[in-house]
């Protein structure tokens, strides 16, 4: 499984400082909103630049694509620090280095190919059905998101969940862009029958929670060269293990497969509860059971999810989204 990473570093700075290093970009930065200036100069080298002139707080961040950044699909972490530790020592002018800036952000994204585009929207269907999840809750008002994906974001944590048509979305920007549409039809066309998932770390405790790592560049090496299990925690987390079927036929594969009938029973009245809770947490917390993660264990036992396909659903079984990730 190939991970891809984004990071993302802040540094804030006083209004004296700021305004210095500003001085220094000016020839390189454009302006993109009442107070934002973007420097795409170092863009071949895997890195945007962007500088926040708030009233209050002025801040530089860096974009970083690591394997942009060392033009390898899976970068080395050692020698990714120390490419960004010389880049970032060149750009300022050696008044700051890798390690003023706090890793701020951590994006994580593994793309699923699923086989067709039907398939695409069959796990969206599904997957929507999941709900609320333990200490995550889908967003508001996200249209996009209604339409062609799944997002839970973390009510306190910091982390966020998305997994998204990836054609759909493709073509959704074909849509509203002039420029490059070349690329992005071709884009669109490597995308088919893929599923794009997404754990996004959106704040600096978020990324202190993974790593026991203190500054920038040990924090960014550690969570390198342990991405893909960083993206699995999180996507067991969100994702119930075990293949999608109808509840008739779930309901079926308990009864043969599970011998204890207190276990059936529990795992049955779980298999009732999600769709009138419309969620899966929801309907834990009904069954007011201290066990109840032992519930959850015996369907991945039996790979079965709790979570059942629609009735008016076309598809009758589907292939645990953990068994494409973890091949």
């Amino acid at each position: 499984m190939y991970i891809q990473t984004e990071l993302e570093l802040s540094l804030v700075l006083s209004t004296e400082k700021f305004n210095r290093l500003m001085e220094m970009a000016a020839d390189t930065t454009e302006q993109i909103g009442g107070n934002k200036h973007i420097d795409q100069s170092l863009i071949p080298k895997g890195i945007v630049v962007t500088y926040h002139n708030k009233q209050y707080k002025k801040k530089v961040q860096l974009k970083v694509e690591p394997h942009i950044a060392l033009d390898d699909e899976k970068p080395e972490p050692e020698r990714l620090v120390r490419k960004l530790e010389k880049r970032v020592y060149d750009y300022f002018g050696s008044r700051y280095g890798l390690n003023d800036f706090i890793l701020s952000g951590v994006a994580l994204t593994a793309d699923i190919n699923v086989g067709s585009h039907h398939k695409v929207a069959a796990y969206l269907k599904v997957l929507q059905r999941v709900g609320k999840v333990k200490g995550y809750s889908p967003p508001n008002g996200n249209s996009l998101i209604n339409d062609l994906g799944f997002c839970l974001i973390g009510n306190s944590n910091g982390v966020e969940f998305w997994l998204y048509d990836l054609e759909g979305v493709l073509r959704e920007q074909l849509s509203n862009t002039e420029n490059g549409r070349k690329e992005l039809k071709a884009a669109i066309d490597r995308a088919s029958g893929m599923l794009r998932a997404e754990v996004r770390m959106t704040k600096p405790k978020a990324v202190r929670a993974c790593t026991e790592e203190k500054n920038a560049s040990g924090q960014i090496a550690d969570l390198t060269g342990r991405a893909e299990e960083v993206f699995l925690d999180a996507f067991r987390h969100i994702i119930p293990p075990g293949d999608y079927y109808k509840k008739g036929e779930t309901v079926k594969l308990i009864q043969e497969k599970i011998p204890k009938n207190r276990e059936r029973k529990k795992m049955l009245r779980l298999l009732e509860l999600i769709p009138k809770k419309k969620s899966l947490w929801l309907a834990m917390k009904a069954m007011n059971d201290r066990n109840i993660d032992e519930v959850i264990e015996k369907y991945a036992e039996i790979n079965v999810s709790p979570v059942t396909l629609s009735k008016r659903h076309d598809v009758k079984h589907l292939k645990s989204l953990h068994s494409y990730l973890e091949n």
